[in-house]
């Protein structure tokens, strides 16, 4: 299950950011910590520093936030093997900040839009490789 979250972020006094992250709920019985992680990599860019195809900015960031010293170890590794490969990953890794529920707008928006332009344009390419490669993962 994934819910839609966000973070404020406050920069000095008077600037203040939203930033819209989705927040896992997953049974480690069912699918590990490490191929959701495949899962991410391989169904979006990590190379592009706050950037997502056309969509500039921070709130487009390649980001993880871990749980515990155990995820950060495993994005760690991962992000690694990338790079051993050659591949100039960008993705942050953080500690995960308070996250806080986004409106139900937020909230299944593929389902609810599927004729909207990101959603034309951006998701199904993503919906492909996951087909593609993590077949068996979905329902």
């Amino acid at each position: 299950m994934f819910v839609i979250q966000y973070v404020v972020t406050q920069i000095g006094s008077t600037s203040t950011y939203i930033h819209m992250f989705v927040l896992l709920d997953f049974d480690e019985q069912v699918i590990d910590y490490a191929t959701l992680l495949q899962i991410f990599f391989a169904t979006h860019d990590p190379t592009t520093l706050n950037r997502q195809g056309n969509d500039v900015g921070t709130q487009y960031r390649s980001v993880i936030f871990y749980l515990d010293q155990s995820q950060q170890a495993i994005a760690t590794a991962q992000i690694q093997q990338l790079r051993d490969q050659g591949i100039d990953v960008v993705t942050e890794l953080a500690p995960a900040p308070v996250f806080y529920r986004a409106e139900d707008d937020h909230q299944n928006f593929y389902a609810r839009h599927p004729t909207q332009g990101y959603c034309n344009a951006v998701i199904p390419p993503k919906l492909t490789k996951l087909n593609r490669y993590f077949i068996d993962y979905l329902k």
